[in-house]
């Protein structure tokens, strides 16, 4: 659906993406994960033919990029496109014109994607009475209203409190399960492990590491997270190391990456020299993930 080849830009001196390359594939859900400043935003902007790239190439279903392939992207930015005076059909009827939808279609449209986002019931409601969350679901539909064959949702529960990000979440399960193609860009780790197929993470302009998160998780020294809290760290770290674990500093927590998963027994007899105010087992997380491939130190 969307294959992007040696993509180079640059601002002046600033590269912002250098030598970017990925595919997403029809009926994916390709996570992009990066930083402010890795060159998110701008990849969206080539895409959507809003902005050129100094070199590289972008085909949409086998097209190279232009105003004719507009019409296969749909595009929910991460502040929203809405007319906050107008309902919410008004707004889906103002996009789906600009799409060039006929009269008949418009209609159709209109109601489908209102209903697809489940907010049938406030058609004609004005934008500026909706929740934080129905707001959201109305750009989504925007992106949606004349049928694209890739979406582009950029961060789409920045800002949204827990139960509106659960409807958003719940959404792009059904868009996903309806087979539509989306590349999702978001700083929420666990939104990502949710909703993705596959996840890119791009730092500098330059995909580090892309696959599944089970092919992701190969790339990590480790099978397990060990969390542990004690007063002499520097002991529990020696002792650790002695037992080929390797240590790392998440936050300010003490974690090691265990090469094999170890029942509780086990770790507690391996640190029975030292006082320990508490320890817990994690899985390995896109978080762990993350920032192992994302520090140049490792």
């Amino acid at each position: 659906m969307l294959r992007i080849k040696n993509l180079n830009k640059a601002y002046k001196t600033r590269k912002v993406l250098q030598d970017l390359t990925f595919n997403i594939s029809s009926g994916e859900v390709y996570g992009l994960l990066g930083a402010n400043g890795a060159g998110k935003t701008t990849t969206i902007n080539i895409i959507c033919n809003l902005l050129h790239a100094d070199n590289g190439h972008i085909t949409i279903n086998n097209q190279p990029i232009s105003e004719n392939t507009k019409k296969f992207i749909g595009i929910a930015p991460q502040e929203n496109l809405l007319y906050k005076t107008l309902s919410c059909a008004e707004n889906l009827n103002f996009f789906a014109d600009i799409y060039g939808l006929d009269q008949q279609t418009k209609k159709q449209q209109i109601d489908v994607t209102l209903t697809a986002v489940n907010l049938l019931d406030r058609a004609n409601s004005p934008v500026e009475t909706l929740s934080g969350g129905m707001q959201r679901r109305l750009n989504i539909a925007v992106a949606l209203v004349h049928q694209p064959q890739l979406v582009i949702l950029d961060e789409p529960t920045t800002g949204l409190d827990i139960e509106a990000r659960y409807e958003i979440w719940e959404l792009i399960k059904q868009l996903k399960n309806q087979g539509l193609t989306i590349l999702l860009t978001t700083h929420l780790l666990d939104e990502a492990e949710r909703l993705c197929n596959r996840i890119g993470i791009l730092k500098n302009g330059k995909i580090l590491a892309e696959g599944s998160l089970s092919e992701l998780k190969k790339l990590i020294p480790g099978e397990e997270v060990l969390v542990l809290k004690t007063t002499q760290e520097e002991e529990a770290i020696a002792i650790a190391e002695k037992s080929g674990f390797i240590t790392r500093r998440y936050g300010s927590d003490l974690t090691f990456l265990l090469p094999n998963p170890l029942e509780l027994k086990e770790i507690l007899t391996i640190f029975d020299q030292i006082p320990i105010d508490s320890i817990s087992r994690q899985p390995i997380r896109l978080e762990h993930i993350y920032v192992e491939i994302t520090k140049g130190d490792r």
